[in-house]
């Protein structure tokens, strides 16, 4: 019963299984998803996951221009299933742990070396790509595929986040004088319209006063009409000339026919 019951082992989906064999080591043979046999005692089964998985690294290094950056990387990877027999030689069966933290960093100093902080910004797209490219590269020596790579996290030093806020707060300050300047100019510039509008008024009312000796009287009837308007509207109660009010309108008319009269 012990002998039928250890002479055979499971595996199960997304999983692959080597055999170690007391006499004569790893077998090169990798057994698939199934019911397998193995001989009891002489050999012992090993089990892989080999489903693509993630794995999350961090590194600090620095940029072309001397900032010190911590960057984040998220890899998936899984491990090349033909090569399983030669993995678990190599580097056991945590391969993974063993081979990624090393490689990764590595890659990862290689690349950001190559840029400036605010290209690591701006570009993260191409950053990332190179990454997976040299990843992917560097990961075929050991037998692991890498199937992508994604920056999760890049945070910068201190003297770079100073740096960045003093060029905020500079652009503000110019955009402000911008700004001010712009508003200065167009305070002129009315000014400026304001002034021709008011000359060429006077120059107007002048012809005007010239050429028709009662448009004085025109106005003086229009400004006392304001006058009126404005007294019948206040709650108070007003005493006034009519000199004072321009309301004697007709004291004009009335010289000038009183001095006519006088004339003849």
């Amino acid at each position: 019963g012990w002998l039928g019951l250890n002479s055979f082992f499971t595996v199960e989906g997304g999983h692959r299984g080597i055999v170690f064999n007391r006499w004569s080591g790893i077998k090169d043979k990798v057994y698939n998803e199934g019911l397998n046999f193995n001989v009891p005692w002489l050999e012992i089964p090993y089990i892989f996951y080999v489903r693509t998985r993630p794995r999350l690294i961090s590194s600090l290094t620095g940029s072309r221009d001397l900032q010190m950056v911590k960057i984040q990387l998220r890899i998936l990877t899984e491990p090349q299933v033909d090569k399983l027999p030669e993995i678990y030689r190599t580097l056991g069966p945590d391969y993974d742990e063993v081979v990624l933290p090393s490689i990764a960093n590595e890659v990862l100093k290689q690349v950001i070396a190559e840029y400036n902080a605010p290209q690591l910004t701006t570009q993260r797209e191409q950053v990332s790509a190179k990454i997976l490219r040299n990843l992917t590269e560097r990961a075929r020596d050991f037998s692991i595929t890498v199937r992508d790579v994604s920056i999760t996290d890049l945070q910068f030093g201190a003297e770079f986040k100073a740096a960045v806020e003093a060029k905020q707060v500079a652009q503000q300050d110019a955009e402000r004088a911008r700004y001010l300047v712009e508003k200065a100019m167009q305070d002129k510039r009315s000014i400026i319209i304001r002034a021709q509008a008011e000359a060429r008024t006077a120059e107007l009312i002048g012809q005007a006063v010239k050429s028709n000796p009662g448009f004085v009287q025109l106005r003086r009837i229009d400004a006392a009409k304001e006058i009126a308007t404005t007294v019948s509207k206040s709650a108070n109660t007003v005493f006034l000339s009519a000199d004072n009010l321009l309301l004697n309108l007709l004291d004009g008319a009335g010289l000038e026919g009183e001095g006519a009269a006088s004339e003849s």
